[in-house]
C-alpha cells in the first residue's frame, strides 16, 4: 500500500460508517476546515480497505458496527497495512470495554457520537499530532475501572477475545450461527465452538442462557 507523508497540508481523512446520514454529518463538517478534506466515504469493512488503499488518507474516522462487520478487525487491518494512518473512533458505543480494545487494535482515539460536532475535529487534529485522544467521559471511565479493578462491573465479558465477542455481540442482535458464519466468513462449526468458549467463560450453561445473556448485554451497550 501506498504511503502517506502528511506534513502540514491538507489533510485527507476518510469516513467509515453504515449510516449515510453519520458520514454526511463527518463531511460538512470536516469540509468547513480550511484544511481538511475528505477523499471518501464507505460503508463497510471491505469497501474501507479498498478506499483507503486508494485514496491513502491521513486519518480514518471509523465506526466500530459496519455493515458487514465490527469494526476491529477493520482497525487491526489499517493497523498493520497503513500504520501511518491514524484512525479515530466515532461511535454510539460507549462502554470503556470498547475503548480498550479498540486502542490495542490499533486506534489512536475514542468519540462517542453523542459528544457533539466539535469533538469530531479536534479529535482528528489530535491524533494526526501523534496524540492519544480519547474525551474526559471516557477517560474518566477507563480510569476508573482500572482503579476499581477487573472484577468491578461486567469482569466476564472482559475475558472474551475480539472475535468471541463479536460473536456474541451478533448472537444478542438475534442472528443463527449460520448468518453469523456468513458475515464472518467462517464455518458454523467455527461459530458454534466460538459459543462453547464464550458459555465457558461467562459460566452459561446451555444455549438458552447464552442468548439471554447476549441479548441484555447488546441492549444495555447499545442505549
Amino acid at each position: 500500500m501506498s504511503r502517506n507523508n502528511h506534513q502540514g497540508g491538507t489533510i485527507r481523512i476518510v469516513i467509515v460508517d453504515d449510516h449515510p446520514i453519520v458520514r454526511q454529518g463527518i463531511r460538512m463538517l470536516a469540509e468547513h476546515e480550511p484544511d481538511m478534506e475528505v477523499c471518501g466515504e464507505a460503508e463497510s469493512a471491505v469497501e474501507a480497505q479498498r478506499l483507503i488503499e486508494r485514496t491513502c488518507p491521513d486519518v480514518a474516522v471509523v465506526d466500530l458496527t459496519l455493515k458487514d462487520s465490527f469494526g476491529l478487525q477493520l482497525i487491526k487491518d489499517i493497523h498493520r497495512d497503513s500504520p501511518q494512518i491514524r484512525v479515530l473512533v466515532l461511535s454510539m458505543r460507549d462502554e470503556s470495554l470498547y475503548v480498550e480494545r479498540a486502542l490495542r487494535a490499533g486506534a489512536r482515539g475514542y468519540i462517542t457520537k453523542e459528544e457533539g460536532a466539535a469533538k469530531v475535529i479536534e479529535g482528528v487534529r489530535r491524533v494526526l499530532k501523534g496524540e492519544v485522544y480519547v474525551s474526559e467521559k471516557m477517560a474518566s471511565k477507563v480510569l476508573g475501572r482500572f482503579a476499581d479493578g477487573d472484577d468491578a462491573g461486567q469482569p466476564s465479558i472482559h475475558k472474551l477475545t475480539d472475535r468471541e465477542m463479536e460473536v456474541f455481540r451478533m448472537i444478542g442482535q438475534g442472528m443463527p450461527s449460520r448468518e453469523i458464519a456468513e458475515k464472518l466468513h467462517v464455518s458454523v462449526k467455527t461459530v458454534d465452538s466460538h459459543k462453547e468458549h464464550i458459555k465457558d467463560k461467562l459460566g452459561l450453561d446451555n444455549a438458552s442462557e447464552l442468548l439471554r445473556h447476549a441479548v441484555q448485554w447488546v441492549q444495555g451497550a447499545e442505549q
